[in-house]
């Protein structure tokens, strides 16, 4: 689309010959989506392929060792499941599925649902309701996900959810894009789909979680561990 619009904008400077202002602006706006294309691309590609974020061993050296019961949410699009099998072998794993298409409207989330090709079965669930015993976890894991609650209040009921499935002094570990200035420069518009580190730190602090350690995951990617109080 970037592509497309991009290459109109500029047949239209060259056939209709707008003002020297107006066609400098059209200009700019198609060099700066082009731009941000490629960059967006070439920043996905380092953090997803090139990095060792997605080589999750870091989970068990820096939040949990050796959890007895990790319960990993997704909401279709699920990478980490097998992975943290394979790292916790001793450990039973609940996988859930909380995707809800009234309160994660974005196209992407259901393109990515389609193509998704999990070989872990999940469970479905609404988030506001998990369908785990309380206090029945000592590691709940919200890998990439919590971002598609876009309201104050559905992140509320999912983290106050989440607090109820730990034990107390149980983590629940978040990964997430922020919407910064690294993210700002490599997605451009694109950054403002992220919450800022301190909506994150709100709605941990109103669901009865303290900040237990917080670290990057390359410079476009930040984790946080959130202590069940």
């Amino acid at each position: 689309m970037a592509v497309l619009v991009s290459t109109l904008i500029v047949l239209l400077v060259d056939v209709v010959h707008p003002p020297a202002a107006l066609a400098g602006l059209l200009i700019l706006a198609a060099v700066a989506a082009v731009f941000w294309l490629a960059l967006s691309l070439a920043v996905s590609h380092y953090v997803y392929d090139r990095s060792d974020l997605y080589r999750w061993g870091w989970i068990r050296d820096r939040v949990v060792p050796s959890p007895r019961h990790v319960v990993n949410i997704h909401a279709g699009l699920d990478e980490t499941s097998l992975a943290l099998q394979e790292m916790y072998p001793a450990a039973e794993v609940t996988i859930l599925d909380i995707y809800d298409p009234g309160e994660m409207p974005e196209p992407s989330i259901a393109r990515a649902r389609r193509e998704a090709r999990s070989t872990v079965a999940s469970v479905t669930a609404d988030f506001r309701r998990l369908p785990l015993e309380t206090a029945s976890s000592d590691l709940v894991t919200v890998i990439f996900v919590a971002h598609e609650l876009r309201r104050a209040a559905a992140k509320e009921a999912f983290f106050r959810e989440a607090s109820r499935l730990l034990q107390p002094g149980g983590r629940l570990l978040l990964v997430e894009h922020l919407r910064n200035g690294w993210n700002l420069a490599a997605f451009g518009p694109g950054a403002f789909h992220f919450f800022p580190r301190h909506e994150w730190l709100r709605v941990a602090g109103a669901t009865g979680f303290q900040l237990g350690d917080e670290f990057s995951r390359t410079v476009f990617v930040r984790a946080f561990v959130f202590v069940r109080a």
